[in-house]
């Protein structure tokens, strides 16, 4: 048998065991290119009946090697999870293999959506906005057309929340359901009155020692004693500032991004920025990359340990928007997309790493986020190191809210 009949072998084996016995579940939505598997009819040990229960180490961990090496875009990489999906051992060994986005420039897990882009080239995503429903949809792939055939990958949804004195919005791994008490809520964005001042807060510290913040809504969430998975403290990982712009008299939007989480140093050659790798275990068996969220013991722990010191605040990352330059045949500002926006409009930007002290060097020239229209509803969103996938789509839903006083 050759190797590539062991392989199909493998995933029809897989396939037929996964229906019939295992329920992974990854939170995101479901679409045909999200699922895969939610059946528990039949006993979990399915499994030990097959004849890859007893395939030694190190050929098991040769196939699952040819599996993530040949399975590298969706929807065909949900092999890869399923291979994750099927024991402990098959977990530990995928885990072993599947790099971080910033060495393999890949999202597989939902990990990889809290950690830093790939160094050198940009992650193309694109967003599509439902009006009707004020929710935001985040998708890997290069256009549109990638949703109608399936090619385009469901990564997050985010749904605004109107309040007296603020918006919110809520971000989420499950399109269906977008809700601050849902299992899989990841984080949020949180405006003033004006929509000139944002906060991104994770339902997760990417930092040791982080402090918690303590809202409204949390403490409701604690008074209800919902399950422990969900997080009742919020860890504010980026400021978000538009400049006051007061009918446009002072040329488009200029806005800046204070990464609290990440250093300024991230942005130079050898520089690194903090990487979520182990998310909280649940006592229960569940499979790694779904438990988001802290226990509240262990948020008490953050809590207690203070707030970050002046030092600490020190040497952060900014990113603020690249100057765009005025063109006189067209008659409007411009900037250099790469032929990624097509549509004219003041939410366009692109941000790049403002220097922290003394002249800006070639890195700070890098295009790190850039954000644009494509169509009525459609939006690209292409990113890298070193900000991840739920950063940046933070930051561009802040350019979505109505802005009183910037426009």
């Amino acid at each position: 048998m050759s190797f590539k009949s062991l392989i199909q072998d493998m995933r029809g084996e897989l396939g037929s065991i996964s229906r019939k016995g295992f329920d992974v579940r990854f939170g995101y939505g479901r679409s045909r290119s999200q699922r895969v598997v939610q059946d528990t009819s039949v006993p979990v040990d399915a499994f030990k009946q097959s004849c890859w229960a007893n395939m030694p180490p190190e050929l098991l961990r040769d196939v699952l090697m040819r599996i993530e090496l040949s399975e590298d875009t969706w929807p065909s990489r949900k092999n890869v999870v399923s291979c994750a999906g099927v024991c402990r051992n098959w977990r530990e060994i995928v885990k072993e293999i599947v790099k971080v986005p910033e060495v393999s420039s890949k999202l597989t897990f939902p990990i990889s959506l809290k950690q830093p882009g790939p160094r050198g080239s940009l992650v193309q995503c694109y967003i599509m906005r439902n009006r009707s429903n004020q929710t935001y949809y985040l998708y890997l792939g290069l256009n549109q057309a990638a949703a109608s055939n399936d090619d385009g990958k469901f990564l997050l949804a985010a749904k605004r929340f109107r309040r007296p004195t603020c918006t919110d919005y809520i971000i989420s791994l499950n399109c269906d359901d977008v809700s601050r008490g849902s299992n899989t809520y990841i984080g949020k964005l949180r405006s003033n009155f004006l929509g000139t001042k944002f906060t991104v807060y994770d339902a997760q510290p990417t930092n040791p020692g982080t402090q918690v913040t303590r809202t409204r809504s949390s403490r409701l969430l604690s008074l209800k004693q919902v399950s422990p998975r969900i997080p009742s403290g919020n860890y504010p990982v980026a400021h978000i500032s538009y400049e006051l712009n007061v009918l446009g008299s002072r040329g488009p939007r200029r806005m800046q991004c204070v990464m609290d989480a990440i250093p300024a140093s991230a942005v130079e050659p050898g520089g690194t920025a903090p990487t979520q790798t182990e998310l909280i275990h649940s006592n229960l068996d569940n499979f790694p990359s779904f438990s988001f969220f802290r226990s509240k013991s262990i948020r008490a722990e953050s809590l207690s340990s203070g707030p970050a010191s002046a030092a600490q605040k020190e040497g952060l990352l900014v990113l603020k928007n690249k100057a765009p330059r005025w063109h006189e045949q067209l008659q409007c500002w411009c900037l250099n997309f790469n032929g990624r926006v097509t549509v004219a409009s003041v939410k366009n930007f692109q941000l790049v790493a403002a220097p922290e002290n003394g002249p800006a060097g070639p890195e700070h020239e890098n295009v790190i986020l850039q954000f644009g229209k494509v169509g009525k509803d459609v939006f690209t969103m292409d990113y890298q190191y070193p900000i991840s996938a739920f950063q940046a789509f933070t930051i561009c839903l802040s350019s979505f809210d109505t802005k009183i006083a910037c426009e």
